[in-house]
């Protein structure tokens, strides 16, 4: 657990260092965000409704787009050329299909959130639909991160949102 603290404090001190600081970012408390999206991670992965990894989330993307509502994508580290070009292409083709792209703070936190032991980068989560596969519904988190994701859509660049410590 110690171990873990340490990697997460490293991770984002990389960070601090390579990111301008955006004085928008600091006016606005994005924690309340986090713990939703806490909460609607949870919630989808109950539902079985989440792609975890890069990998598997372009496949699943490659085959189907429509059934995607959001792409969690976590800064991704320095020195990782090739994992960060998948994931600018990545995002770009989530935006040319309507996916909502949330950026998040750190994978690891992510990974845990997602309770998988290896760091993983990203995740995708599928839309709940209605009986008849007709129209999509969304729960309360699902609501307020669409609202968010609204109003942050014409941004030139999407905030990063600090996910909770697990």
């Amino acid at each position: 657990m110690v171990v873990e603290a340490m990697q997460i404090q490293s991770y984002h001190h990389q960070q601090q260092q390579q990111t301008p600081t955006n004085p928008m970012d600091i006016a606005m408390d994005y924690s309340k965000i986090g713990r939703t999206i806490k909460s609607a991670l949870m919630k989808a992965q109950t539902e079985s409704r989440v792609i975890v990894g890069l990998s598997a989330a372009i496949k699943v993307l490659s085959k189907a787009t429509e059934g995607s509502l959001f792409c969690l994508m976590a800064v991704p580290q320095a020195g990782d050329s090739a994992t960060h070009m998948h994931e600018v292409l990545l995002e770009a083709f989530c935006y040319e299909n309507d996916i909502y792209v949330i950026k998040v703070d750190c994978p690891i936190k992510l990974s845990r959130i997602l309770g998988k032991t290896n760091v993983e980068s990203c995740c995708l989560v599928q839309k709940t639909w209605t009986g008849d596969q007709t129209e999509e519904t969304l729960n309360k988190p699902e609501s307020l991160l669409v609202d968010f994701c609204e109003a942050h859509w014409d941004a030139s660049e999407n905030p990063v949102i600090q996910l909770p410590n697990v």
